[in-house]
């Protein structure tokens, strides 16, 4: 079974940056699709980047396209996002999810099987 646990959120101010990390046990980052959403209070949770492990690609929407990265480390079997030119309304709750990858990846809440719980990201001054 796998697991997903969160580390790295906190306060940073305006465009300023913060890594956060996802580190995945009971399986091996292989034919995996990985995402990071975020949900803020009153909002819809959204997903913000991600990567297949089958062979690397990622995808980032508009909102955080330039500014954002997701990377894997498989030796570490962990998952990152780098979020840098942070705004106020990056605040949120980032989730990492993990689902096991068919022909493609899908960038919706849905399809997605297997969440950590969730790391606190304010952006303020």
């Amino acid at each position: 079974q796998v697991q997903l646990v969160e580390s790295g959120g906190g306060l940073v101010q305006p465009g300023g940056s913060l890594r956060l990390s996802c580190g995945v046990s009971g399986s091996t980052l292989v034919n995996y699709c990985l995402g990071w959403f975020r949900q803020a209070p009153g909002k819809e949770r959204e997903g913000v980047s991600f990567i297949s492990s089958r062979d690397g690609s990622t995808y980032y929407p508009d909102s955080v396209k330039g500014r954002f990265t997701i990377s894997r480390d498989s030796a570490k079997n962990t998952v990152y996002l780098q979020m840098n030119s942070l705004k106020p309304e990056d605040t949120a709750v980032y989730y990492c999810a993990a689902q096991m990858l068919g022909t493609r990846c899908f960038h919706v809440s849905t399809w997605y099987s297997t969440w950590g719980q969730g790391t606190q990201v304010t952006v303020s001054s």
